[in-house]
């Protein structure tokens, strides 16, 4: 009787240490706490009776679920169901490569790792910076060019010089100092 009770005391105290340290880091609803407690104890008491060392076993999504996470600007993870535009860092933060991923998960090998616009944003922004051009025929790109004179006028505008009326100010002569001098 004795043994149980020392084991069910260190159950208690173990718990306890685990759930205050997780609380330290993480944030938990009041309302969760129960079940966090809950959870904690009846991991070590199964693996206090020699339960099994397999994790447990992860569902796999669903067809509906896949979809669902998927939309034009964002990804739902499927590890904290929480949006992204990209999972990659997301995915190496919990030690997962995307093809782990898509096999704990179930998801097809084409499951997407990065949402559509921004793709296309990156893309778009890579095309007018002239990346994915030969050496030598790589040239600024007419769009470009025309983004260029957008930004000077906007600058204009905004009543910042251009950068040829920046350039031309650093290089004029200096003005005489005469009428500051006391």
């Amino acid at each position: 009787m004795a043994d149980v009770s020392s084991a069910r005391t260190e159950f208690v105290a173990l718990t306890a240490e685990i759930v205050s340290a997780y609380l330290g880091c993480n944030h938990v609803r009041p309302a969760d706490l129960p079940s966090l407690i809950q959870s904690v104890h009846a991991t070590l008491a199964g693996l206090a009776s020699g339960g099994s060392d397999a994790p447990p076993a992860v569902a796999k999504a669903t067809a509906a679920e896949i979809k669902r996470s998927i939309t034009s600007d964002y990804l739902v993870s499927f590890e904290d169901g929480k949006h992204y535009k990209t999972l990659a860092r997301h995915l190496r933060l919990r030690s997962l490569s995307p093809e782990a991923y898509r096999a704990k998960w179930g998801l097809p090998a084409d499951y997407p790792m990065t949402a559509a616009n921004y793709s296309a944003q990156r893309a778009a922004l890579a095309r007018r910076a002239g990346l994915g051009r030969a050496g030598s025929a790589r040239q600024t790109a007419p769009a470009a060019e025309q983004d260029a004179a957008e930004d000077a006028a906007q600058q204009m505008v905004a009543g910042q010089p251009s950068a040829e009326q920046f350039e031309e100010a650093i290089t004029r002569e200096p003005f005489d100092d005469g009428d500051f001098a006391e």
